[in-house]
């Protein structure tokens, strides 16, 4: 158990995908002694040791987040490889939410990219500290001083250079640290032997400018600093406790250059790591206190607190399910009894892991600010665990809503149990893949952020679960709403001798465009007793899971209750939520109802000669096209385009611009579907129906 926490870090490392994130893993991996040979991203035999799945192998993608802990200098570090897809974004936030500081990886010829802003989001919401790895400086095009203006302009970051490289593109040989201005070069097959030298001559006045603009942004942090550079002697350590303090308060990005594919720039980067990102002790985290209405506690990272962690990722292994637990309070030994804050239950833990990748290391115990895993322990991604003494739970992580559904049919009954067993794990170990059978025809739906996140998924059931299956044409996650307001009066009676039942509600539906459904109280001199009230809410609530118009949820609707009436014998719990059912539905259809779509942010990036054509295909796909900007030979276009147009648009696009275009795609807000496409969907709807 790892007892210093000052000489403890917990960091993720994040980026747009291809920007190089797990082959930077592998390289640290490597000089920390961890493995002993390096594995490439696109070698399909034996692939980074980060990506352990058979699919990210062959595709060169990350899609599940991977743990490992490696020592650098006597400190240790548990890291965590994130994917880069924007379909894979729950495996960022649940890294995010668990870790104290990140490295943002950002190519040098790309730049900051559509997920490079995603990411960086995710960092501002769960306020993690950072530092920014600019990679790829030895190819074509490569321009740090570029991508630390985007990061000011587009990510709205205080970027600042530490280091500048010596040379770009195939000229690139090592980098000049500005604090200590000295030259740094990478010798030996792999980059291992770090050789320090005085700065080139052809360099060292723009080493000086660079470096007085990184003391101008970093002596903001420090009185010392500030008074030290106006008298002119300022000290390395003055340097290191600016630049920390600046990164700690969320005020600084610190940013480095380098190449991970040609081994330049890691051992550095890795001891900005030491010196500037937080340690468990640097970062305040709460829980909530179930013994005190959920008021706040504040945790301390101390293995003598009683124990409290979070169960942040869960994986379905061969020797059954894996739990990764973040430790914030207290410690945990293998035989302890810990329980489920949510459920109650208490287990017996079993097996204590420490992960690297796919690989295990048994451990006896674990303390404060550690990441480690559990075996046979049933719980859901985001449970909070305690030990004796406490009923905390922590705060869970954020879960975007799922925009499409597909249908599922298993070709035997075989494939059918296979098909409810992998179900039910993937639901489990991922919040933002859903499923649920369709009352009508009883097709299994599962539901997901995009076509490669299901297609994965439908892939894993085949390899890993033997399931044979067809799959149905993917489906767009419509939502129906309101477009003005309506009175409703409605009164629901019922006689059938003896106690009848009786409930009168009065009141207003209006558009509510600051949430899915809000219900206000205004009732005066208890027209309707305050025992009924949560009733009526019940009922208007049964009424959102499904419109009349398609059959889809309802969002965007604000209820408001203003009188009623009751009967003394015949009203009940029962009487008011048929009461405000019927209300529901006399007000529905005068309150004009629309259907809305999903609108996705789609960033397209291509050679500037296939801008043209680019634009084209957005264009028929009903796209509004907000920027195209035009960057030396390459451009990038900006725009919202409905999730029903973009099925099968990848291919479009390859074919159009001879595979040399890339885009992403994710979820921005809904809208409302144009009149043509709303009647068709009606249709379609009414169709089913009476097919039925």
């Amino acid at each position: 158990m790892f007892t210093d926490l000052q000489k403890l870090r917990n960091i993720g490392i994040s980026a747009h995908i291809d920007s190089g994130k797990t082959t930077l893993t592998e390289r640290i991996l490597f000089y920390t002694k961890k493995i002993h040979a390096i594995h490439e991203v696109h070698d399909k035999e034996s692939g980074a040791t980060m990506d352990s799945m058979d699919l990210e192998r062959e595709r060169g993608i990350t899609i599940s987040s991977a743990s490992t802990n490696v020592e650098w200098k006597k400190y240790s570090i548990n890291i965590i490889d994130t994917p880069g897809h924007v379909d894979f974004t729950i495996e960022v936030e649940r890294s995010l939410r668990v870790l104290d500081g990140a490295i943002l990886v950002l190519c040098a010829i790309g730049g900051v990219q559509s997920q490079s802003l995603t990411v960086d989001r995710q960092m501002k919401r769960y306020k993690v500290p950072r530092i920014a790895f600019i990679n790829k400086c030895d190819r074509m095009g490569a321009d740090p001083e570029r991508v630390v203006n985007q990061m000011k302009d587009k990510l709205g970051d205080n970027a600042v250079l530490m280091q500048i490289p010596i040379g770009l593109e195939s000229a690139f040989e090592g980098v000049v640290d500005l604090i200590r201005m000295k030259a740094y070069y990478f010798d030996g097959s792999n980059g291992e032997t770090v050789r320090e030298e005085e700065i080139p001559a052809a360099l060292m006045e723009k080493a000086k400018a660079r470096r007085d603009v990184m003391l101008d942004a970093v002596s903001l942090f420090s009185d010392r600093l500030m008074e030290a550079y106006l008298e002119d002697r300022v000290e390395e350590d003055m340097i290191h406790e600016a630049v920390r303090a600046g990164t700690l308060a969320l005020g600084l990005t610190p940013v480095y250059v380098g190449s991970a594919f040609k081994n330049k720039g890691v051992q550095l980067l890795l001891d900005s790591v030491l010196a500037y990102l937080p340690g468990p002790a640097d970062v305040k985290n709460t829980a909530l206190d179930l013994d005190r209405s959920e008021a706040p506690v504040e945790l301390k990272p101390d293995i003598q607190a009683p124990l409290v962690m979070i169960a942040f990722k869960l994986d379905d292994t061969r020797y059954g399910q894996l739990t990764y637990v973040r430790i914030y309070q207290g410690q945990i030994r293998k035989g302890d009894e810990i329980t489920n804050s949510r459920t109650g239950k208490s287990v017996r833990v079993g097996r204590l892991i420490r992960m690297h990748a796919d690989e295990m290391e048994d451990i006896t115990e674990a303390g404060a600010g550690d990441i480690v895993a559990l075996f046979g322990v049933d719980c859901a991604s985001g449970d909070t665990f305690t030990g004796g003494g406490v009923r905390y739970a922590m705060t869970s992580m954020f879960v975007p809503n799922p925009v499409i559904s597909l249908s599922l049919k298993p070709k035997d009954n075989k494939s059918l149990e296979n098909m409810a067993k992998a179900l039910n794990r993937f639901t489990k170990e991922d919040p933002t893949f859903q499923t649920y059978v369709d009352p009508e025809n009883n097709d299994t739906i599962i539901r997901g952020m995009g076509e490669l996140h299901l297609d994965i998924y439908i892939e894993r059931m085949r390899r890993e679960y033997k399931v044979e299956l067809e799959t149905g044409a993917p489906q767009v996650a419509y939502r129906e709403s309101i477009s003005r307001s309506a009175e409703f009066d409605y009164t629901h009676k019922k006689q059938t001798g003896g106690a009848g039942q009786f409930g009168r509600v009065c009141g207003r539906m209006d558009p509510f465009h600051e949430g899915e459904f809000e219900f206000a109280d205004e009732i005066k001199g208890g027209a309707i007793p305050l025992e009924f009230i949560p009733s009526c809410k019940k009922g208007f609530e049964a009424c959102l899971a499904k419109g009349s118009m398609i059959g889809f949820p309802i969002v965007g609707v604000k209820v408001t209750l203003n009188d009623g009436a009751f009967h003394a014998v015949d009203s009940s719990d029962v009487a008011f939520q048929q009461a405000a059912i019927g209300a529901f539905r006399q007000a529905y259809g005068k309150c004009r109802p629309v259907i809305l779509e999903p609108i996705m942010k789609v960033v397209v990036e291509c050679p500037s000669e296939y801008q043209g054509t680019a634009l084209g295909t957005i264009n028929q796909r009903r796209g509004i096209i907000h920027s195209a900007t035009e960057d030396k030979n390459f451009t990038v276009i900006e725009s919202e385009v409905p999730l029903a147009e973009m099925f099968g648009y990848s291919t479009v696009l390859r074919s159009a611009t001879q595979g040399k275009a890339e885009f992403t795609m994710e979820f921005s807000q809904y809208k409302k579907v144009p009149e043509s496409i709303s009647e068709e969907l009606i249709k379609k709807y009414a169709d089913k129906a009476k097919g039925r």
